[in-house]
């Protein structure tokens, strides 16, 4: 099952697959991209990419919300998120990350 971030703010969802991060730390992991608000769908890119891109920075605090998708569905369609949280650092959402485990 794929694990997905939506940060509601910035309207992009990060997904983690199910395979090929194995043995990586956080940073390193390679997920997709999307980014709602501009139709980019489905890049792959570092983890770490992301967080230290500067539009992200500067965008503090972020609301995240952290669901799980078996099926390919809409990225406009509003999902049934497990859990919710107010990210104010990349220290914080790396914490986030170990604490659901990844």
């Amino acid at each position: 099952m794929e694990k997905k971030f939506h940060f509601q703010e910035m309207s992009w969802i990060i997904t983690v697959p199910e395979a090929g991060n194995c043995g990586k730390k956080y940073p390193d992991y390679e997920v997709l991209f999307s980014n709602l608000k501009s139709n980019s769908l489905k890049e792959k890119v570092r983890l770490n990419d992301l967080v230290e891109n500067t539009g992200f920075q500067e965008m503090f605090p972020h609301t995240v919300g952290y669901f799980k998708s078996e099926t390919e569905r809409s990225p406009y369609e509003e999902p049934n998120y497990l859990e919710l949280r107010i990210i104010r650092s990349v220290e914080e959402f790396w914490k986030f990350l170990n604490d659901l485990d990844l």
